[in-house]
């Protein structure tokens, strides 16, 4: 059996993300008290008729903050039974989140006469932690609307089942926050910036006036390398441990030039590494609507 919790903050796309699983052939159930949790799959492992069966369940907020604290406790008693668990968490900026409950006008499952919509999105930050630290694979939704939420956790979810490490390189602008979801984080801010160059400022990673630009300098050539070899010594731990999920978060000042032309060439060793489900996102080019 294959269980896929799905939880985050309210206003984080939790109900997109297990509409994605149900489409994909997830039995689905939301808000399940985590509790009943280890009874659900027993009781489903007792009826199955011989093919694997996939959950996906939604747990947030609305749970007894006593019961979560159990949380880790209880994936434990469900791994026992030899069910392959993995914990989706998502989030986003509380800017964000703030933004999607004035425009939806609904209300904050914890929000209350005492308590405003700003205080309480930080309890349920407190509130889930339990939940969050479990987290196999973290999604940040900040930059994305509903198409691109489903679209994107869709993908995820596909390379989840591919039963290998599956890589997401990401560049990003130091300036519009770094991705909440982000395991590594590389700072490539010290790299000669092409946006003094007049003739490439329009231009993007993408571009071969960028990439001939970087290309060029021994500083980035040699950032490359020692990035590589940071990559190719460390990540065969996570391949070999739980984790089915790793982002790699890689930042410059505006996310246009350094970082994307470092994510691509990233993706380009870990490919030749060996690593056959590599994806790459180019978070600001995206947000400004241009195509990777």
């Amino acid at each position: 059996m294959k269980l896929i919790v799905v939880s985050g903050r309210s206003g984080s796309g939790k109900t997109s993300a297990l509409h994605v699983l149900e489409d994909l052939g997830f039995y689905c159930v939301d808000n399940l008290p985590v509790t009943l949790l280890p009874e659900l799959t027993r009781t489903l492992a007792a009826s199955s008729t011989g093919d694997q069966q996939q959950v996906a369940v939604g747990v947030d907020a609305r749970n007894l903050p006593e019961d979560l604290k159990h949380f880790g406790k209880i994936l434990q008693d469900i791994r026992n039974q030899q069910v392959a668990v993995e914990v989706v968490y998502l989030d986003a900026r509380d800017e964000i989140l703030i933004q999607r409950f004035h425009s939806t006008r609904r209300k904050h499952p914890l929000s209350s006469p005492s308590q405003s919509l700003n205080e309480a999105i930080g309890s349920e930050t407190l509130l889930l932690d339990s939940v969050s630290t479990q987290a196999t694979l973290r999604l940040d939704t900040s930059s994305f609307n509903i198409h691109e939420l489903r679209e994107e956790f869709r993908r995820r979810m596909t390379s989840l089942q591919g039963g290998s490490l599956a890589l997401l390189l990401e560049s990003f602008a130091y300036k519009h926050g770094v991705p909440v979801d982000a395991d590594f984080v590389f700072d490539v801010r010290c790299l000669p910036n092409p946006h003094w160059q007049v003739e490439l400022r329009q231009q993007s990673g993408l571009d071969q006036g960028v990439i001939d630009f970087l290309d060029a300098h021994t500083d980035v050539q040699k950032y490359l390398e020692d990035m590589g070899q940071f990559l190719d010594t460390w990540l065969p731990a996570f391949n070999e441990g739980d984790r089915s999920y790793l982002t790699i978060a890689i930042g410059c000042t505006g996310g246009q030039h350094r970082s994307v032309y470092i994510a691509e060439r990233m993706s380009e060793h870990l490919l030749n590494s060996g690593y056959a489900l590599v994806q790459v996102r180019h978070r600001e080019l995206n947000h400004h609507g241009r195509e990777p």
